[in-house]
């Protein structure tokens, strides 16, 4: 057997059945602890968009590693996704914190949601490691692409499409209400936390 074969497959494995569904869990709990705390009447619809938009930044590298190979151009792009979503969500907690309860349960959502995107990477690193090196040396030429991923994901091939079905029912949809609540409840009663929208 072909040990580094062997060991690819494992952080494979790791990354597809442990890490990617632990942060799909720790973004529902999350959720869960926004809704204990009233977010349409505290925070509002401001805070709602906000955890849209960090949901769209990390979203978008989990979409291109999984589907296309990964390359220069796919690292480049992952690193620019995970440091914008990290400013964004020191401004959430800076914004959302004065005007709700953060608990304990969600700051422990938050630690797995701000380290996990970056452990993720890291395996990912260790698997392409030699194309991190052509990103830290410059050496770009033909690695800035985008190609169709030819490894297999899952048992049957078919990870990256369960993955995103699983994501949009249990992530995209409760958030995606949590945006629409926050809507009805500034609109019934006049107000909104959006910047532009101020009210009197």
């Amino acid at each position: 057997m072909n040990p580094d074969l062997d060991s690819a497959s494992i952080v494979l494995n790791i990354l597809l059945y442990v890490l990617l569904p632990l942060w799909g869990v720790a973004g529902l709990v999350d959720w869960f602890c926004h809704r204990a705390t009233n977010i349409e009447e505290t925070s509002g619809l401001l805070e709602a968009l906000v955890h849209v938009l960090m949901g769209v930044q990390i979203s978008i590298p989990v979409f291109l590693a999984l589907t296309f190979e990964v390359n220069v151009l796919v690292l480049i792009l992952c690193f620019l996704a995970l440091l914008m979503h990290e400013v964004v969500a020191h401004y959430d907690v800076h914004y959302a914190s004065p005007l709700r309860e953060i608990s304990i349960w969600e700051v422990h959502a938050h630690n797995y949601l701000a380290t996990l995107p970056f452990f993720i990477l890291l395996l990912i690193i260790v698997r392409r490691w030699e194309t991190f090196v052509d990103l830290i040396t410059f050496n770009w030429a033909g690695n800035m692409a985008l190609e169709a991923r030819q490894e297999a994901l899952g048992v049957n091939g078919g990870y990256a499409l369960t993955y995103f079905i699983t994501m949009g029912i249990f992530i995209t949809g409760p958030y995606f209400f949590e945006v629409l609540r926050c809507w009805q409840w500034e609109r019934a009663n006049g107000v909104s936390t959006l910047p532009w929208r101020k009210t009197a």
